[in-house]
């Protein structure tokens, strides 16, 4: 059974061909083609919450799908737009929905908002990407919040960043060894937690984020029982599955700082 780590390095290192190839399976590349072919028929937000079809391929391509059934939000996220601080996307903690706004910002740009590329072939390559992961997911989901966090990775600009995204901070809790329990705190606490184990800014460069990841991958097999004893992601952290792990050895590692020995 491969390591969580061989997994993600298995679809990392041929990103553009796993892409390829989840395109190309039927059920994707139909809603796809529908997408595509409908989409700029769209020329309002009526007409875009009406077509449940383009609606759902939207919000999942931005991992929206658990809200998409939630229209009366997401059309107050639509119409207040993002111009303003003070609109509804931009208050919210979750940047997903200022993305999305942003992609479909018929706030700002009417009835013209869906012919252009970020609401075409970008929300495609997006529901692509957003596929793949969750693909990636069913065999395995640390694969799939290595995938996400290795995306996500550059847009992080604060321990907030990461509190408002249930994957980013379910990523650096197991890397950092911080316990789901730290939710119940008062946010400033939580964040302040996090700062004093890493530095985001790290995670504007490549090779600290596959450091990241490497942690993140290893404890994840140990913490889920996914590899066997000798696996390579065990002996990475200096020995077996849970039972055999040295604790002095894991609260080390769990303390590194991501930039640091």
């Amino acid at each position: 059974m491969l390591t969580t780590l061989a997994n993600y390095r298995l679809f990392s290192s041929n990103l553009d061909r796993q892409l390829t190839t989840t395109s190309q399976k039927p059920q994707v590349a139909r809603e796809s083609e529908y997408y595509l072919a409908n989409i700029s028929k769209a020329k309002s937000i009526d007409d875009f919450l009406a077509d449940d079809r383009l609606f759902n391929y939207a919000m999942k391509a931005f991992g929206l799908s658990d809200m998409s059934y939630a229209k009366a939000f997401m059309r107050k996220v639509l119409e207040e737009g993002i111009d303003s601080s003070n609109t509804f996307a931009n208050k919210l903690s979750d940047s997903r929905y200022k993305e999305f706004a942003a992609t479909f910002n018929f706030a700002r740009f009417g009835t013209v908002t869906t012919i252009m590329t970020d609401a075409q072939q970008g929300t495609v390559d997006r529901y692509t990407r957003q596929t793949m992961e969750e693909d990636a997911g069913s065999q395995n989901e640390g694969v799939r919040l290595a995938l996400y966090f290795e995306r996500k990775a550059s847009t992080i600009t604060s321990p907030y960043s990461i509190l408002a995204d249930k994957a980013l901070l379910q990523v650096v809790q197991t890397s950092l060894g911080l316990p789901a329990t730290m939710s119940m705190l008062d946010i400033d606490k939580q964040a302040d937690m996090i700062t004093k184990k890493l530095d985001v800014e790290d995670f504007k460069d490549p090779e600290k984020v596959e450091k990241f990841l490497m942690r993140f991958t290893a404890l994840w097999d140990v913490n889920n029982s996914t590899v066997a004893e000798t696996s390579p992601a065990a002996l990475l952290i200096g020995g077996s599955s849970t039972p055999g792990v040295s604790g002095g050895l894991l609260t080390a590692i769990q303390n590194l700082r991501l930039g640091g020995a």
